[in-house]
């Protein structure tokens, strides 16, 4: 490959990127923004934008598949198979909280019919399957706690995080590990 190949496919890796960006801002303000709202944000001739992506549509689906990607690199990044357990957990909280603070429009479109989009997000629960167990292994997690139920409220807490954007993505990481860890309660049991 030339080098002016090169940077012309990167020129246009940027321009599609700085439009996905644009159009995450613009449809986390107004879900009924238009593609012409979005080429502005952009600072891109709607053209460009019309060139790039077919359709408002087409445009929606590479946000979440541009946005799924991140997600599974902000898992990956953590290296939740091989760092210690509560290290992995904080990691991975902190850097899904950033993915899912930054690119919230997409990540809620991102649970889509598509095949690749499925696959990651099943390869991203096998990890935290895998991440829970080796918790309760080390004593992260009681012994009497049931990992995949831990892991189904460490996502829900993830997902009211997100919502909540009550501050940056490492202190909703640390509030969140902790809630999870030691609860909210004063250990005082039902009985």
């Amino acid at each position: 490959m030339s080098e002016t190949t090169r940077a012309l496919r990167s020129d246009a890796e940027r321009t599609v990127r700085t439009i996905l960006e644009a159009a995450e801002r613009v449809l986390s303000r107004n879900p009924a923004a238009s593609m012409e709202q979005i080429a502005e944000a952009a600072g891109v001739a709607r053209t460009t934008v019309h060139r790039r992506f077919a359709s408002r549509e087409a445009l929606v689906g590479a946000m979440a598949a541009w946005a799924t990607r991140q997600f599974a690199a902000a898992v990956e990044a953590a290296h939740p198979d091989n760092t210690p357990p509560l290290v992995a957990l904080y990691q991975v909280t902190a850097n899904v909280l950033r993915v899912k603070l930054d690119w919230g429009f997409a990540m809620s479109r991102a649970l889509s019919a598509d095949p690749e989009v499925a696959r990651v997000h099943a390869d991203v629960e096998e990890r935290c399957r895998r991440l829970f167990h080796r918790a309760r292994e080390v004593g992260v997690l009681r012994a009497d706690v049931d990992p995949e139920w831990a892991r189904r409220v460490y996502y829900a807490l993830i997902h009211e995080a997100a919502e909540s954007r009550d501050g940056d993505a490492d202190a909703m990481a640390t509030r969140l590990v902790d809630t999870l860890l030691r609860g909210v309660g004063t250990g005082r049991g039902l009985g």
